[in-house]
């Protein structure tokens, strides 16, 4: 644990770099090597030595959770998904933290295929959000975070198959809610949902998910920015300050309500894409539907998720983006 003294700010530096090192280990990761379940058995790994509870759960138990998001975007893949839950548990703490985080091991678009160009390559970065996650708690009992934290991190691959999901299906997410699928391509979304559902039912004080979820936030803010949109205004507040503290900034966007009716679906309650602009607004409304009231932010890093260019403490490659962040957040939140 970092206490006050001459040294505990380079103590706790070293424990944050370390975080992110992990993270960008994770990402940077081809995605033959790091598979949903050798995601899952690092974790147990870590955990076991990081102070975390982890618990796996395979495709049977996706089932009788009804994880239909999660095992829609897996239809496609030869390799198994995984949802894994962190949970890390200080005496007295006050405070609890839901964290939610995109685990696609390789994104290949699904029956929307992308383009064969460089951005398809970069796909094995598709779960960064999970990473950063698995990151940031595996820094917290060293930190002394003060504040409970449950992360639940959404595991697969996005394939094109004879067995893949399809433009027009309908599958039903965790609670019960219908989804027509316009775009197998925007399928974090599909498996965040899941999750938001099972840590809205945990009751925490708050959730933050964190994903590569959208094109459109790089459009919009570029490379150097993480998009941040949120149902309660001290959450986005206290992430854009943890974000300035550690160099990983965040620029707020807007929840825009009116633009809901852009995923309204006349065959089941919501699609998973809306029109040609507004995307990462389009998305963060997508997974608003799932939060029932409790206080949430959305993380969008998918422009800021890997680094083109060296410069500064970046350098080429998976930027391990969110697990500086999330860690001084969660230690923060708990006060």
């Amino acid at each position: 644990m970092i206490t006050t003294g001459g040294d505990a700010g380079a103590r706790r530096g070293t424990v944050l770099a370390g975080a992110t090192a992990l993270a960008r280990d994770l990402a940077n990761c081809p995605p033959a090597h790091l598979t949903a379940v050798r995601m899952a058995e690092l974790a147990e790994e870590l955990g076991a030595q990081r102070g975390l509870t982890v618990e796996v759960f395979d495709r049977d138990a996706l089932l009788e959770l009804g994880c239909g998001g999660l095992l829609a975007v897996n239809g496609g893949s030869a390799e198994p998904p995984r949802m894994i839950k962190l949970s890390y548990r200080p005496d007295g703490a006050a405070r609890h933290l839901g964290l939610v985080g995109k685990g696609i091991m390789y994104d290949s678009g699904g029956i929307s295929l992308k383009p064969a160009d460089p951005i398809h390559a970069m796909m094995k970065n598709d779960m960064s959000g999970a990473g950063a996650i698995l990151a940031a708690m595996c820094a917290l009992r060293d930190l002394g975070c003060p504040t409970a934290v449950t992360g639940w991190l959404m595991c697969t691959d996005n394939m094109p198959s004879g067995t893949a999901l399809k433009m027009g299906d309908v599958l039903t997410v965790r609670g019960g809610t219908t989804v027509e699928v316009m775009n197998t391509d925007a399928e974090g979304r599909l498996v965040m949902a899941d999750a938001i559902v099972l840590a809205v039912e945990a009751r925490p004080d708050a959730i933050v998910d964190i994903a590569t979820l959208t094109g459109a936030v790089m459009r919009a803010l570029g490379t150097s920015l993480g998009g941040v949109i949120g149902s309660d205004q001290d959450v986005v507040d206290r992430l854009i300050a943890a974000g300035a503290h550690v160099d990983e900034r965040l620029w707020q966007m807007p929840l825009e309500h009116s633009y809901r009716a852009d995923i309204d679906s006349p065959l089941a309650d919501i699609r998973n894409l809306g029109g040609a602009n507004g995307g990462a607004i389009h998305a963060a409304l997508f997974l608003y539907e799932f939060v029932d009231g409790v206080p949430w932010a959305h993380l969008d890093i998918a422009g800021v998720a890997d680094v083109e260019k060296p410069g500064g403490w970046r350098t080429r490659g998976c930027s391990g983006f969110g697990a500086r962040l999330l860690a001084d957040f969660a230690v923060g939140f708990g006060s």
